[in-house]
């Protein structure tokens, strides 16, 4: 005896991908799990952090994330740079400035974010990591977003972008201005010291964006502005090689020298 399945007027249609951008769309079960196993690994991970930093190797294993958000960027940046030079036009003098300008950059902020003494600092005044760890939220992410910036500079090169050469030199400025800033802001907060020769480096710093942005506005090349923008974490580099160390040296010395309350028993 054969039984007949009613035909319950379902919609059949072959498996595709989900339009990002189809009207009323909602996560799917499969998207709220992503979403679940991200935020419980991230948070598993930040507790692992937090035992390394409770354990006086916080600075070391920051740095390592640093290095790594830093290198994300230069990939990113690479692979679409190989989409360029790979296609018709192959290398141009705009993929080779846009190539030296993202290298540039980036060993740039890595040498800025390591003349910071962290590790010195925190092994000396441990209860001074809460502002310093939570502050690093902020490098992360706008290490992440410069790297996005030179992401953008390579799109624009293959004429994927729909934004100018203005836009697409603040995508980069922009962020970079948020690091600088959060990392003078970390450096104060750690040492308990205002020195003045900072506000020289942030202003020689701005003056570096603003000439980018500008160079941009009037005219010149993308890749030309990033070339300068690259120059930006330079003057904080030079400041801190001829002067910058010194003071430095001098603050921490009298960190130290001053007597660290004991615990009772």
């Amino acid at each position: 005896m054969s039984h007949v399945v009613p035909d319950l007027g379902h919609r059949r249609r072959r498996l595709t991908g989900r339009d990002p951008h189809e009207p009323h769309r909602a996560a799917t079960p499969l998207e709220l799990l992503y979403d679940l196993v991200f935020v419980v690994a991230f948070g598993q991970a930040a507790d692992e952090l937090a035992h390394y930093v409770a354990e006086g190797d916080g600075a070391e294993r920051y740095g390592l994330l640093v290095i790594i958000t830093l290198g994300e960027g230069i990939i990113g940046t690479v692979a679409s740079l190989s989409a360029v030079v790979n296609g018709p036009a192959g290398w141009s003098a705009d993929a080779a400035l846009v190539a030296l300008a993202g290298v540039g950059l980036t060993f740039g902020m890595w040498w800025m974010y390591f003349a910071m003494p962290s590790g010195d600092v925190l092994d000396v005044h441990p209860e001074r990591v809460f502002f310093w760890a939570y502050g690093h939220i902020v490098i992360f992410g706008s290490l992440a977003a410069v790297g996005a910036g030179l992401h953008v500079a390579a799109y624009y090169l293959e004429h994927l972008t729909t934004i100018g050469a203005v836009g697409t030199v603040l995508s980069a400025a922009v962020p970079l201005a948020v690091y600088v800033l959060a990392l003078f802001a970390l450096w104060t907060t750690l040492l308990r010291l205002k020195d003045p020769f900072h506000i020289g480096l942030l202003i020689g710093t701005a003056a570096v964006l603003v000439l980018a942005v500008v160079l941009a506005q009037a005219g010149v090349s993308m890749a030309w502005c990033l070339v300068v923008l690259a120059l930006a974490p330079v003057v904080t580099v030079v400041g801190y090689e001829t002067l910058g160390h010194r003071h430095q040296e001098a603050a921490l010395t009298r960190m130290r020298q001053v007597p660290q309350p004991t615990g009772t028993s």
